[in-house]
């Protein structure tokens, strides 16, 4: 219709230089008039970009990775990109099948909030696109990551409930208490401040595996019924897990913070919500996700990035649970 080349149509779609404006506009022309879109699946069979990155997160019904996928959205359409989202479930095989897509070509690169397979298995995906860690780690991996310094939030968290006058902290991890597992740089927060006051890990006082406002209810009955030997105060290490537990203890009749104080993490909106409101550690999920897909578009775009790591600092935020 526009009676030029097919290789001077290819020009045009893919907006590449040297083709002369009258030229151009008769091939948009032509494109509206016939309703032309480019199909993705044959410009993935030719090897080009889909335009689509993926992100792995253990569940999207977590607000953290909420806020966190809807920035990542937010700048990757700005830049012509799209998202796939995987909800991993914390299940290795699920997780293995998503970065399949790379090897065959589905998506351009994946961002992974949460891992489940062990480092040599996920980079070994490297060779066929990128992979991000988004505030996830390995050991002295090659892998490009971004994250928060959950270590410090952690000590800042527990130091904060200390410097309060609480000396029986309880203390709950969606990972496992172990020096090697999930949450193992929080654990290391903690350790580091109960240490500097002479204090030990009561085992009684620790919750693994804690992640929903049911857990939360859950916690709340364990120490109503630890009768005297219940701790003072409780680092949730999670928003969601600080609000059942406040509800709860209110239900049966402990009071937030005079015999129970509450110490929050994330600084999700449901922090302001409840009854206390919940004092928490603060991260930057905004930030973290903006610098995460900057990272992402530059390698798929062969440009250079640098996160600026200032604004990925975490901070207190004191209400009234703590």
């Amino acid at each position: 219709m526009a009676g030029l080349s097919v290789s001077t149509v290819s020009r045009v779609i893919n907006n590449h230089k040297y083709v002369s404006e009258d030229k151009r506009e008769a091939i948009l022309k032509a494109m509206k008039e016939l309703n032309y879109q480019p199909s993705t699946a044959a410009r993935q069979l030719r090897g080009q970009s889909s335009q689509i990155i993926g992100i792995i997160v253990p569940r999207i019904t977590n607000p953290f990775f909420s806020y966190l996928v809807d920035e990542i959205q937010r700048i990757a359409y700005q830049n012509d990109f799209q998202i796939m989202i995987f909800q991993s479930n914390e299940d290795k095989a699920k997780e293995a099948s998503f970065l399949e897509l790379l090897v065959k070509k589905q998506i351009d690169g994946i961002i992974m909030c949460a891992i489940e397979n062990d480092q040599d298995f996920v980079e070994s995906f490297t060779r066929y696109g990128p992979i991000i860690l988004c505030n996830e780690s390995f050991e002295s991996s090659s892998i490009p990551t971004i994250i928060l310094d959950q270590m410090n939030g952690a000590y800042m968290g527990i130091k904060y409930l200390l410097d309060k006058g609480c000396r029986k902290i309880a203390y709950c991890t969606g990972g496992l208490f172990d020096e090697n597992g999930k949450d193992k740089s929080r654990n290391s927060g903690f350790h580091k401040a109960i240490t500097e006051y002479g204090l030990k890990v009561n085992p009684e006082w620790i919750f693994v595996d804690q992640h929903t406002i049911d857990d939360g209810k859950q916690i709340a009955r364990k120490i109503s019924e630890m009768g005297e030997h219940r701790p003072d105060a409780v680092f949730t290490g999670s928003d969601e897990v600080a609000a059942g537990l406040i509800v709860e203890a209110k239900r049966l009749g402990i009071a937030i913070p005079e015999e129970l104080s509450v110490m929050g993490f994330d600084d999700q909106p449901l922090a302001e919500l409840t009854t206390p409101a919940i004092t928490t550690v603060k991260q930057p999920i905004q930030e973290l996700g903006r610098e995460t897909v900057n990272l992402m578009l530059s390698i798929l775009q062969s440009s250079r990035y640098e996160p600026d790591r200032e604004k990925l600092k975490m901070t207190l935020v004191i209400r009234e649970s703590a």
